[in-house]
């Protein structure tokens, strides 16, 4: 008999209408733009992990290679370091419902049997609402404010989440197929992307991370301290204009602008 790939180890009690909120490594994160923001969410709110999806059946070793590492109340003795997905209960009193975290690296295998642990997960919580992230290159300018897209199943809610319905099709990541499997099974969706320049994709944008975090707090009705990540920006806009492999700041815009104009033309 297979084992159940969900491992619950406190079932938390008294949840109050939680959200899960998912980000995925790797073709749904450009520049680590939604894990970090999940990761900040979980972090402000003091998350504490409660329950993980076994990595064996979801993932090939040889393309996301575990690490080992020296453990830290045994610094003479090493722990390997699987790419589990990890969940985290945040109950704080200063938000009206709980949060629930799950942060991985997007599975290469059996999306269909992973997705149905998470929902799982979901339904043993009571779940009433997930929230997927994500981030990906876009033909925008560093310079202008992160645009955010997304949807979400309910009219309301995306209104909060001030995005507009996508008529995007083709290659989808798992964060599609979760979204869609969750709808099927009458959960509520909500998906919000945030649009990354392509050209500078290579290291973490904080400005991207932090539009994602501040989306996702106006959701909840609740605040933190984003100071962190406001410093980060500001060094990541340094950094960026100080880069000798860019373009002039003002000939990129027109470039973008000009392309964004011959998109929206009738054939």
């Amino acid at each position: 008999m297979p084992m159940d790939p969900l491992n619950v180890h406190s079932m938390p009690r008294g949840l109050r209408r939680p959200m899960l909120i998912m980000a995925f490594s790797g073709w749904n994160d450009a520049a680590e733009s939604a894990t970090t923001a999940a990761r900040y969410l979980a972090a402000g709110f003091d998350a504490e992990k409660f329950a993980e999806i076994d990595p064996e059946e979801f993932y090939h070793f040889g393309l996301t290679r575990p690490y080992v590492r020296f453990k830290n109340d045994a610094p003479a003795e090493r722990e390997i370091v699987w790419p589990t997905t990890e969940f985290s209960l945040a109950q704080s009193p200063e938000l009206s419902r709980d949060i629930i975290v799950g942060v991985a690296s997007e599975p290469h295998l059996r999306w269909k049997s992973y997705c149905a642990a998470v929902l799982d997960l979901a339904h043993r919580c009571d779940v009433t609402l997930v929230l997927t992230l994500g981030a990906l290159l876009a033909e925008v300018a560093h310079t202008r404010p992160i645009r955010l897209s997304g949807g979400a199943s309910d009219p309301e809610l995306a209104a909060l989440l001030g995005t507009r319905p996508t008529r995007y099709e083709g290659p989808t990541g798992i964060v599609g197929v979760l979204n869609t499997l969750c709808r099927e099974r009458g959960l509520a969706t909500a998906s919000l992307w945030a649009n990354v320049p392509h050209y500078i994709s290579g290291i973490e944008n904080p400005k991207a991370t932090r539009a994602l975090v501040q989306r996702v707090l106006t959701v909840l009705g609740g605040s933190l301290d984003l100071t962190e990540l406001d410093d980060a920006g500001r060094q990541f806009d340094h950094n960026a204009a100080s880069s000798d492999d860019m373009p002039p700041t003002a000939e990129l815009v027109e470039e973008i602008e000009q392309f964004l104009r011959q998109q929206q033309r009738p054939e």
